[in-house]
């Protein structure tokens, strides 16, 4: 493939696609209670991780190119409060929050990548900011996972490469 903007814009679309596509297999394996349960209280929950990139989201891409990315509105702190959301509240949230991700991932154009927005009133590329989106995304994904094996154990449907 040749290496280009076009073929970048691919790839994170694949990556995004990938990430939701896991997380939402693992939400799957879990009750509600189980959504909620995190092994200390310095801990989180799966269910305050998809609160979190759910304001994250929300923040983060709507309005990305006119408005600063970390919104004067977002309640940041209450993100990591269990709200007590219910199974289906919170896949309401996790869908409204890749919604608003792909409407803005998928409408790129190439030039766009080198666009400067600004987010926390720092200006950044286009390109760095999806770069941090993807980490920050992969991040949490990953905690999501540990603490569904810790929950489920033997019976956790592993989503990647099974070991031996």
């Amino acid at each position: 493939m040749e290496c280009n903007q076009f073929a970048y814009l691919e790839v994170i679309k694949q990556q995004f696609n990938h990430f939701k596509e896991r997380a939402e297999e693992a939400i799957e394996q879990l009750t509600e209670q189980q959504l909620h349960w995190k092994p200390n209280e310095e801990s989180h929950s799966i269910a305050i991780i998809i609160q979190h990139l759910h304001g994250n989201m929300n923040s983060r891409w709507v309005d990305f190119f006119t408005s600063d990315g970390e919104k004067q509105t977002r309640k940041r702190g209450m993100e990591f409060i269990d709200q007590h959301f219910t199974k289906e509240s919170l896949m309401a949230r996790w869908h409204q929050g890749w919604e608003l991700l792909f409407n803005v991932i998928n409408n790129l154009k190439e030039e766009d990548l080198v666009k400067t927005i600004t987010i926390r009133n720092k200006s950044l590329s286009v390109l760095h900011a999806i770069q941090i989106e993807i980490a920050h995304i992969s991040y949490h994904l990953g905690q999501m996972m540990y603490i569904g094996k810790q929950i489920k154990n033997h019976d956790w449907k592993i989503l990647s490469i099974p070991k031996g």
